[in-house]
């Protein structure tokens, strides 16, 4: 599904050349679900942003489904975003205007779906998150962890098959933690392939496979389903 080889990132920051990624490779078979843990500076979230296609790598090539996205046009990345990956951040990101349904149907808004057809849909997914009787309110309205679950709903309406996840209990407390946290695992046990980027131990030895990183590579790669 996802093959990195040999990617590297590198910045420029004043005369010091920062290589925020170096030299990784990094399998992901579809349904997969995989922590990354590290340091602050160790790349977590380089390698996050490369494989939502959100940044090119400097070197290396990225393989998704079979095609090298390295060498897409923006508008081709950005085609392939809004198919295959769903994205959840420490900070929800939500648009303070809008209620829980309108914030889950912009995904399809800018895909084009009818109004009918992405307000059901949204309905459902929030529905599915426990989120019934909130699908009216806004974002200052809700708990944090009403609206990571909106973020969630948001992340997957358009039904990607991946999804990358930056500290999504960040800002949570334990309860609102272990809620989003156990949404996460109910979507991979129904197949989504999901990465998170974490601090919290806890949380990263939950998953299936377990990634360190520093100094930009990958330092251990366990699967606790192995032998």
């Amino acid at each position: 599904m996802i093959e990195l080889q040999q990617v590297c990132r590198h910045f420029q920051v004043g005369d010091q050349m920062v290589h925020a990624l170096d030299h990784v490779d990094l399998t992901i078979e579809s349904g997969e679900f995989i922590s990354i843990m590290g340091p602050s500076g160790s790349g977590k979230s380089t390698l996050l942003n490369i494989l939502g296609l959100l940044d090119r790598p400097t070197q290396g090539s990225y393989r998704l489904n079979g095609a090298d996205v390295a060498k897409l046009d923006d508008s081709m990345l950005a085609d392939q975003r809004q198919k295959h990956i769903g994205f959840v951040f420490q900070s929800f990101h939500l648009i303070p205007r809008l209620n829980a349904v309108e914030n889950v149907e912009l995904p399809m808004v800018l895909a084009g779906v009818s109004v009918a057809s992405r307000r059901k849909r949204a309905r459902q997914v929030l529905e599915s998150m426990g989120l019934g009787k909130r699908l009216d309110h806004r974002p200052d309205q809700l708990s944090g962890g009403e609206r990571q679950r909106v973020a969630i709903g948001r992340a997957i309406v358009m039904n990607p098959r991946v999804v990358l996840a930056d500290e999504p209990t960040g800002n949570l407390d334990s309860h609102s933690s272990s809620e989003v946290i156990e949404i996460l695992h109910r979507l991979n046990r129904d197949g989504l392939s999901l990465l998170v980027v974490t601090h919290d131990p806890e949380i990263g030895g939950q998953a299936h496979r377990r990634l360190a990183m520093r100094d930009g590579r990958i330092i251990r790669d366990a699967d606790s389903r192995s032998p």
